[in-house]
């Protein structure tokens, strides 16, 4: 078996160099690449393509084994030797434990390979053999250009998986291992090609699901092939199965938004070079998508028959075909794009936006033409389909689920789409007012209409179990969340108000909204921040779904008042202010038609101050009819009780109480 493994992986080797010296020297990757600096020489013209691919298989191995070893594989329950529903595997199983060691050696190849991408980057850059970089050149690098940061950042991030993987026992611990694992394979696509695309908003977010699905598909494939025993492997075969499925579709449509991006048109995919190999990366990735859908109709149903040996054929097969496919997508970020990158001409608004300046706001421009982010979008078509899906799964089992609800988490996603993707999207970016019209729908309305979806009730009745009971499904890892003491802390009625409000004063109140605004991830953190701060603090306000605290409808008056307080006092005071907020970022891209930079904060200001005062009193509404449905509940339960005791004989409660207090006022009265 190991022998089979080294050939497996010496053959993919092999695929892999032979498709990226083809696909590098034919797309034009060599020569040409940067013009008017010199060649620096064949150690950085040949080392740079191969050490990116090197960091690439590190990062694919890294990402599909802690994956599959944290959700994929059985675990075992302490002192049992078995993987039980008590514990749900609370401990990492054999497999598991090996998987994830293993992974730390990819990590640590990972780190050393991203390290060694600075030295050779900065030699391509100035056009200088690498022989003569210094290490003073190469720290500049690392701390000032996006380039250099982007490697640095995935070095330490690899180090800090490469050692985690060598002390974490749980499963719970490989969880976070892993989700550290996907993070750490990001930072690539924030340089390159999609950074410097014009609508850095679809091709960043893109590519960055286009690195992750890739390195879920191609390194749970990976991990599966080291697994010894048949039992294990037909296990995590048939879960990996769902996660292959949605992996090619992410892979699939994110490929084809950056191909839009970057080729400008669809005659390029055969009147260009970049094209072409995109139309072979395509292919590849077909061929493969049509082997994974084999492996789900053919090998799995024999594979747990027992017989696994269709099986790893055909995925020794995809695996070489996903070697090959890695080196063409090494080619291609070295291959020129038909869109320039950095055009002839160019606007200082557009490289800041990456779209063009908006013409004055009107009507429609409010809501056309949209600004499509892929982020956003992903959200709102997964959020949609996963919500109907169990909406459908639970009324096909006979259970009955409020329209009401169902109604409230469409609106929400609606509002999420129109207000992140829509024509207001594009004047959140250059005027103060439109942020906050954008801050006030997605920190307050947005949220109230989610929680009144009650998606955790609903995924904890439609989420299945797995069919073995050692691997932890997706309604164990919610549970284990929600019961977690990370949710008990945020949860936390003060913690959860401090969340919503103090986070507000200081972005306002310091150069932190300018530094978001200033790049497109800070951007997308800002708004996810706004959603999920209001949907945490509305889920301890108006919530019913299970894991929040239960507190008495009066402290939730109180709660909800000061959160009131707060935000009024918030546009009080930006209205009052004679200082512009965020001066170096609006200052740049503030339109020429629109009003001054700080009579567009009073604008802004007055919506924060006006508009958050109606979904407040909507809030305030529902808290005080639960208020009173709850003191009537509790007068039918008295009620019940002084019943009960009439028809028995014995004294209630109520009756105890009500002679108790007889017997302090006449003691009183003597």
């Amino acid at each position: 078996m190991t022998a089979r493994r080294l050939a497996t992986g010496a053959c993919a080797g092999a695929a892999l160099l032979l498709t990226l010296v083809v696909a590098v020297r034919w797309g034009g990757g060599i020569t040409g690449r940067i013009a008017g600096l010199p060649d620096p020489g064949a150690w950085t013209t040949w080392g740079l393509p191969v050490t990116r691919a090197a960091v690439n298989v590190g990062a694919v191995l890294t990402v599909g084994w802690c994956v599959t070893a944290a959700f994929l594989l059985p675990g075992t329950d302490p002192g049992t030797g078995g993987g039980g529903r008590h514990g749900q595997g609370q401990l990492l199983g054999p497999a598991g434990y090996r998987l994830l060691r293993r992974a730390s050696w990819w990590a640590a190849g990972w780190a050393v390979a991203s390290l060694a991408m600075l030295p050779l980057t900065l030699s391509e850059l100035i056009g200088q053999p690498v022989s003569t970089v210094t290490f003073g050149a190469v720290r500049s690098l690392a701390w000032s250009v996006a380039q250099g940061q982007s490697a640095l950042v995935q070095a330490v991030l690899a180090a800090v998986v490469a050692v985690a993987c060598r002390i974490v026992l749980t499963r719970g611990g490989a969880g976070v291992v892993a989700v550290l694992a996907c993070v750490a394979a990001l930072p690539p696509a924030l340089t390159g090609h999609a950074a410097g695309a014009g609508n850095h908003q679809l091709a960043v977010t893109s590519l960055a699901a286009h690195i992750l699905g890739a390195a879920l598909w191609v390194g749970g494939l990976a991990a599966l092939l080291t697994l010894r025993s048949d039992r294990v492997l037909g296990v995590a075969a048939h879960a990996y199965s769902r996660l292959a499925l949605a992996c090619w579709a992410v892979v699939a449509v994110s490929g084809v938004a950056n191909a839009a991006v970057r080729l400008g048109g669809v005659d390029e995919l055969w009147q260009s070079r970049y094209g072409l190999l995109v139309l072979g990366k395509a292919l590849a990735l077909t061929a493969v998508g049509v082997a994974g859908a084999v492996h789900r109709f053919r090998t799995l149903p024999v594979l747990r028959a027992g017989a696994p040996g269709a099986f790893r054929r055909l995925a020794v097969g995809e695996v070489l075909a996903f070697a090959a496919t890695l080196g063409l997508a090494v080619a291609l970020a070295r291959t020129p794009t038909p869109v320039p990158t950095e055009p002839a001409v160019t606007d200082p608004v557009t490289d800041l936006l990456g779209f063009p300046a908006p013409a004055p706001l009107s009507a429609v421009r409010v809501f056309w033409p949209p600004l499509v982010d892929a982020y956003f979008l992903a959200a709102v078509v997964i959020g949609t389909a996963a919500y109907l899906a169990g909406v459908r799964r639970l009324r096909r089992a006979g259970h009955p689920w409020p329209v009401s609800r169902t109604a409230s988490w469409l609106a929400g996603m609606l509002l999420l789409a129109l207000f992140t993707a829509g024509g207001l999207a594009r004047y959140a970016y250059v005027l103060f007012s439109a942020h906050m019209a954008q801050h006030m729908v997605l920190g307050m309305v947005v949220p109230i209409l989610l929680v009144g979806g009650a998606p955790i009730t609903l995924a904890l009745r439609t989420l299945r179990r797995p069919a073995d009971p050692g691997v932890r499904g997706a309604r164990d890892w919610l549970l284990l969340v929600l019961h977690s003491r990370f949710v008990r802390l945020v949860s936390h009625p003060l913690v959860a108000l401090g969340v919503y409000v103090v986070s507000l004063y200081i972005l306002y109140f310091s150069d932190l909204l300018s530094l978001l605004m200033r790049y497109h991830l800070g951007h997308l953190w800002m708004l996810t921040h706004f959603v999920l701060a209001g949907f945490l603090f509305y889920w301890v306000l108006i919530g019913v779904d299970p894991g929040r605290r239960v507190m008495a409808p009066p402290l939730l008056v109180l709660l909800h008042f000061a959160g009131m307080v707060f935000h009024a006092f918030l546009g009080v005071a930006l209205m009052q202010s004679r200082t512009v907020i965020a001066a170096d970022w609006y200052g740049r891209v503030h339109p020429a038609w629109a009003d001054n930079l700080l009579a567009d904060q009073h604008v802004g200001a007055g919506l924060a101050w006006g508009f958050g005062e109606i979904p407040a009193a909507v809030i305030l509404i529902v808290l005080v009819v639960r208020w009173i449905r709850a003191d009537e509940r509790e007068q039918r339960r008295i009620d019940r009780a002084a019943a009960r005791a009439e028809a028995t004989g014995e004294e209630d409660d109520l009756a105890r109480y009500n002679a108790f207090l007889r017997r302090v006022a006449e003691s009183e009265r003597r």
